[in-house]
């Protein structure tokens, strides 16, 4: 292929403006600020700084991309150009804000951001290093781009595991001080505030060359394991999983309360995502009324087992006591049938229209429980407490770190049941729904028993999520189930891969979990989510560990094994 002679500047700059304007806004909202305060690498650069190195990386990756005709030093250029337009956009905004007096429209636009950008110099010299430092990044993300497309997977990857874990190194520290025998390696690993430079260093050569090596040799380690007889493959693939599982009963003792009670949020999270998948997943039909499932196995879980029963107490006019046992089923099985009676209505709806009735369903439940009418019987407004717990003997689930293995038995149980669905005959019917109804009853598919059994398969799933939850919380209040909880199944749905079962696992650590171990950030937690969501859909459309059939249906030019298809050439007398 020839090289352009023509140097692509405007595009460059287009881009860079981009990575500016990304940049602007993270300062002026106030997240570079809030977010100074962790350190990714110890005295070397915050998560406040990281965020902008992002924005601007990323703009020279971008433009370097755009120049895929380029020779490698003008692509690099291309690079440093969009990186130095970024920062110059920074610039302004360091130059303006005391003159303007930006504090009063912008609160965030503080002495304090200045410094920030400036790396507490004065204005003249940060104002150098400020551009020298976006030239230099945008260089780098040109760079990034000009890598082979393994070698530039590992540097990723590495960088994305350095920043997590100096992120995250506070509460690393709170869960390993139990563990003397590892206490050297933290105290070498991490320095005051962050990770140390050694520390950066050896996690990211530890990430990219276990990354590299896998993909130069993991194909061969796969093939050898598929060359061994059936019995002993069997048997290796138990082995593994009884590993897993063993080290994930041990967790809790690791953990300690506070991340056993994040795993809890994020297993009721995977319970309900596994639901939800089904329907959505599985067999295509959008539901947004999900929560209301959530909702009716919390509130009969409530009715049934509370002990503030009786006008005195200023709660509901009847309950039966029931131990929690006795009551899950009953929860359940309630869930259930409202699954079936949701779904006979909207058995000849599709796609959008489907989508609003479930949104409206969803609301009727939520209303019904905000009112007076039912206020008797469910508590209205001011909820339902004394929830019972679960208990076997004398052991009660009351605890993060007990109610810990119930959530991991539910979770392991829904995971079962989804796999074995999901290549079943009713799972397969579900696909073929997914793709193509009209197609599907032509072959035979009874469409009404399969959505209905979609329906109340994801229904079941939902009501024991929510039943665990009102015994978890020991307390039901309406709020709790308002359309945001459904957008947030949803949407780990969507990042994890839609009708992948290991993407649901991942889409909940993502928007359930990390969310809950930066509680600080919380505040922007929806910013995340729709940056996220969008950088996801232009990167990794079909999610971050999708299904083999959605990976190929969005990834057309890749064969089922992943390679390039043959290219199509149109021609006056048709393609060859």
């Amino acid at each position: 292929m020839n090289k352009k002679t023509s140097f692509n500047w405007l595009g460059a700059i287009q881009i860079g403006l981009i990575g500016g304007v990304v940049a602007l806004l993270v300062s002026l909202i106030g997240m570079v600020e809030e977010f100074s305060q962790r350190d990714i690498i110890s005295g070397v650069i915050t998560m406040g700084q990281t965020l902008i190195v992002i924005a601007i990386l990323m703009a020279g990756y971008f433009a370097a991309s755009r120049a895929a005709g380029e020779a490698a030093t003008m692509r690099a250029i291309s690079g440093a150009l969009a990186g130095l337009v970024a920062s110059a956009l920074l610039t302004g905004l360091v130059v303006i804000i005391p003159p303007l007096n930006l504090r009063s429209i912008f609160p965030n636009a503080s002495p304090a951001l200045i410094n920030i950008l400036t790396f507490n110099q004065e204005t003249v010299v940060g104002i150098l290093y400020l551009l020298i430092t976006g030239a230099v990044v945008g260089t780098l993300g040109g760079l990034i781009d000009i890598l082979p497309a393994q070698i530039r997977r590992s540097v990723v990857l590495a960088l994305f595991w350095v920043g997590l874990l100096g992120l995250l190194q506070e509460l690393i520290r709170v869960t390993l001080t139990n563990m003397p025998q590892v206490g050297a390696a933290l105290k070498w690993m991490f320095g005051s505030r962050g990770l140390s430079i050694p520390g950066a260093v050896a996690v990211f050569i530890v990430v990219a060359g276990g990354n590299y090596l896998w993909a130069a040799r993991g194909g061969q380690v796969q093939d050898r394991f598929r060359a061994l007889p059936p019995t002993q493959r069997r048997a290796s693939q138990w082995g593994g999983a009884l590993v897993v599982i063993a080290v994930l009963l041990y967790l809790p003792r690791i953990l300690g309360p506070y991340l056993s009670e994040v795993a809890n949020i994020v297993g009721l999270f995977i319970l309900a995502g596994l639901g939800l998948n089904i329907v959505v997943g599985f067999a295509g039909l959008l539901d947004l009324g999900y929560v209301a499932f959530y909702a009716i196995g919390a509130y009969v879980m409530g009715v049934l087992t509370t002990n503030a029963i009786g006008q005195n107490a200023g709660q509901i006019v009847f309950g039966p006591e029931f131990s929690f046992w006795q009551a899950l089923p009953i929860a359940v099985g309630a869930a259930v049938l409202f699954g079936v009676l949701l779904g006979i209505p909207v058995l000849k709806m599709r796609g959008d229209y489907l989508a609003i009735v479930t949104l409206g369903f969803g609301e009727i439940i939520r209303i019904l429980a905000l009112s007076d009418f039912l206020k008797p019987y469910i508590g209205g407004s001011q909820g339902i407490v004394e929830v019972g717990q679960g208990e076997i003997g004398n052991f009660v689930f009351g605890t993060p770190q007990t109610l810990y293995y119930m959530i991991f038995a539910a979770c392991l149980l829904a995971v079962f049941i989804s796999w074995r669905l999901r290549d079943s005959r009713p799972g397969r019917a579900w696909k073929a729904l997914r793709e193509d109804e009209d197609v599907a009853q032509a072959m035979g598919i009874n469409l009404v028993a399969t959505k209905l059994l979609a329906f109340a398969t994801g229904a079941a799933f939902s009501g024991l999520s929510g039943a665990i939850f009102a015994s978890k919380v020991g307390s039901i209040y309406p709020h709790s189930f308002n359309l945001l909880f459904s957008i947030n199944v949803l949407a780990l749905i969507i990042i994890g891969g839609m009708g992948s079962l290991p993407g649901v696992f991942v889409g909940a650590l993502i928007l359930a979990g990390l969310p809950e171990l930066l509680r600080e950030f919380a505040e922007y937690r929806l910013l995340m989510y729709g940056a996220l969501l969008i950088v996801m859909m232009l990167t990794r459309p079909e999610g971050f560990w999708p299904e083999a059939t959605h990976r190929r249906e969005l990834h057309e030019e890749f064969g089922a094994e992943g390679e390039p298809r043959a290219e199509i050439v149109k021609t006056p007398g048709g393609a060859r």
